[in-house]
């Protein structure tokens, strides 16, 4: 008998594992095979726009994907510093090798955790309850809730062409037989679609030729916890297609299984197959093609914006027609794979399905993409599994609390048709969703829910400290006109004629605290304190009342959140709600007003009528 048994070793199974180990909770992974858990499928790198902030989040709230992410590292790159610090976004190039056997070190650590290379085939169940799992060799193990993060196995088709192989990736067999057990039981399912790029021998590639994109030159990592700084870094480089590669791709177009109907599942709409761009954007003469290292110890190359399904020959013709690939050899060709997801609209906010108690789903079977978005729901999903179990109230974060609230709340209230994609641009509060401070914002949580330690929440309160007499420091000491000026003049602000306070300095836009730092007295000042923690000083001071404005707007929906809704509520009762409201709210069953008001199809006006209702 198991706790939380969990099926699937990718990014979510991974992150549930561990967490609900963690929590003491006496785990089963259930892996296919052993030697592909937390394989990074697709591209070998971790973070990216809003992404990086989710991996931040994960390890203020105790889960390994930083710190496995930081130990794999080959090259780190903050993105959109060019804008405001609300964009700034992390981003690591990974070694997939260290990345998939750091997390299976990780793992095996943990005297809580079991392993079993099997497929699962059904979740045995009782009374809408699940109770443990079937293997396909015959095997019934029971468990007291189930984790299901299948990825891409459940039905898993690979289309490369008019070739069509069973798999859930390319040399791994397709998982069969819980999407049928799970529609017979009430659930719905639909079908999506994610592809790949070939791979490209590194040796054939004229890198001399290509563009250079090296990682920062002061590179940051991810955790707060454990940190690990890169060393040394490896570059990737840049690269274009052309007309003729267009045209050539465009001679495949019969084949492709995109536009002949072989594929019936919705792709991803912001990371779309090269031939998809080719046909959508037919005025383009080029797209930008990334080249990624693999590992430090194998030429085998990723080409980020080359996705695709189109026949082999096809896709060699086409690659060796892009500038630096003349002489390309490939070592695997792309593809693309179709597989079951169930709409997330079946979920409760703990990531738990409300038609099976104790059945949580996590990662792509929720209709998500990317290694993060996987990640996070694997993480809240093992924890409430614990919680559930040990009959403790759901862990559930709020869209003003994290991205990955914010997540959750899409998918459960919203839903999704097409495989979902976090951006900043989805979360309404994100000046307060900062990738930097995403300790101060999750890891007290954390560390009330046992996992994060008592070490680790010290070292945050050490951090806090130094930021508030940090803040302290530069609102009571002031600056000269000759220590001033010489740097001021430098990056191009005006002269100060008199002594000035060094935060009115510091709240121009055009200096950081990295200028302050040429002035030999303020860099004696702040020479106790972290680069990070000035950093979060200067962010702090520059946007205040952009935060305060965020923190007032977030305390006027919160009101919202305090009606509660009785979970059993049949809202055909209410008749001056409209039809698609009642509908809404029959379907998702919200627990509050406030979660009520973030289902599509929920008017303002259906609000008032649940406020007036309830007597609110």
């Amino acid at each position: 008998m198991y706790d939380v048994i969990v099926v699937g070793a990718g990014h979510a199974g991974c992150e549930a594992a561990h967490v609900a180990a963690k929590l003491g909770s006496k785990v089963l992974l259930v892996t296919m095979n052993m030697e592909t858990i937390a394989k990074m499928s697709c591209n070998p790198a971790m973070g990216g726009v809003a992404k990086g902030q989710i991996i931040r989040e994960i390890d203020a709230l105790g889960g390994l994907s930083a710190i496995v992410s930081d130990y794999s590292m080959m090259q780190f790159r903050m993105l959109n510093t060019s804008k405001g610090p609300a964009m700034w976004s992390p981003r690591s190039q990974n070694d997939r090798t260290m990345f998939s056997l750091k997390w299976r070190e990780l793992l095996e650590a943990n005297p809580n955790i079991d392993f079993i290379q099997d497929s699962v085939n059904e979740i045995i169940t009782d009374n809408s309850c699940a109770v443990g799992v079937e293997t396909s060799s015959g095997m019934k193990i029971k468990g007291k809730s189930v984790v299901l993060t299948s990825g891409t196995f459940m039905n898993g088709i690979i289309h490369i062409g008019n070739q069509q192989t069973s798999g859930g990736r390319m040399g791994d067999r397709a998982s069969y037989g819980i999407t049928e057990q799970l529609l017979s039981l009430g659930l719905e399912s639909g079908r999506m679609k994610t592809g790949t790029p070939p791979r490209v021998d590194g040796r054939s590639i004229n890198y001399a030729i290509l563009e250079e994109q090296p990682g920062d030159v002061d590179p940051k990592c991810f955790s707060f916890r454990k940190p690990i700084k890169i060393q040394k870094q490896h570059s990737c480089h840049i690269t274009y297609t052309n007309e003729k590669v267009h045209d050539i791709l465009r001679s495949g177009f019969k084949d492709s299984p995109l536009f002949n109907g072989s594929i019936q599942g919705i792709g991803p709409r912001y990371c779309p197959s090269v031939e998809d761009k080719v046909n959508r954007f037919a005025e383009r003469t080029r797209h930008q093609i990334f080249v990624e290292p693999e590992g430090w110890n194998t030429c085998e190359t990723y080409i980020n914006g080359f996705s695709t399904s189109l026949p082999q020959n096809i896709q060699y013709e086409a690659l060796r027609s892009i500038k630096g690939f003349e002489n390309a050899k490939i070592f695997r060709p792309g593809y693309a794979i179709e597989y079951d997801f169930f709409y997330p609209t079946q979920l409760a906010l703990n990531l738990e399905t409300k038609a099976i108690s104790n059945l949580f789903f996590a990662g792509q079977i929720n209709g998500t993409t990317g290694y993060e978005e996987a990640a996070c729901q694997g993480l809240m999903a093992g924890i409430n599994a614990h919680q559930k179990i040990n009959n403790k109230d759901p862990f559930v974060l709020s869209r003003s609390e994290a991205y990955i609230g914010v997540l959750i709340d899409d998918l459960v209230n919203k839903g999704t048709n097409e495989p979902y994609r976090m951006f900043t641009s989805r979360a309404e509060y994100r000046i307060l969703l900062r990738q930097d401070n995403a300790d101060q914002r999750l890891m007290e949580k954390g560390f009330q829910l046992g996992t994060v330690s008592v070490e680790e929440i010290d070292k945050l309160h050490i951090k806090e400290n130094n930021i508030a007499r940090l803040s302290k420091l530069i609102k009571t000491n002031t600056i000269t006109p000759k220590e001033a000026n010489p740097v001021l003049i430098k990056h191009d602000t005006a002269e100060i004629p008199q002594n000035y306070l060094i935060d009115k300095i510091l709240s121009r836009p055009q200096i950081t605290h990295k200028h302050l730092l040429e002035i030999k007295t303020i860099k004696q000042l702040f020479e106790p304190y972290s680069d990070d923690e000035m950093e979060q000083v200067e962010i702090l001071l520059k946007y205040d009342s952009y935060i305060k404005s965020e923190k007032e707007n977030v305390e006027k929906l919160l009101r919202l959140e305090h009606y509660k809704l009785e979970s059993d509520f049949n809202y055909t009762s209410i008749k001056s709600l409209s039809l698609e409201a009642i509908d809404k709210l029959n379907q998702i069953k919200p627990t509050s007003v406030g979660q009520a008001s973030r289902i599509s199809g929920v008017s303002p006006a259906d609000i008032s009528v649940l406020l007036v209702h309830f007597g609110r």
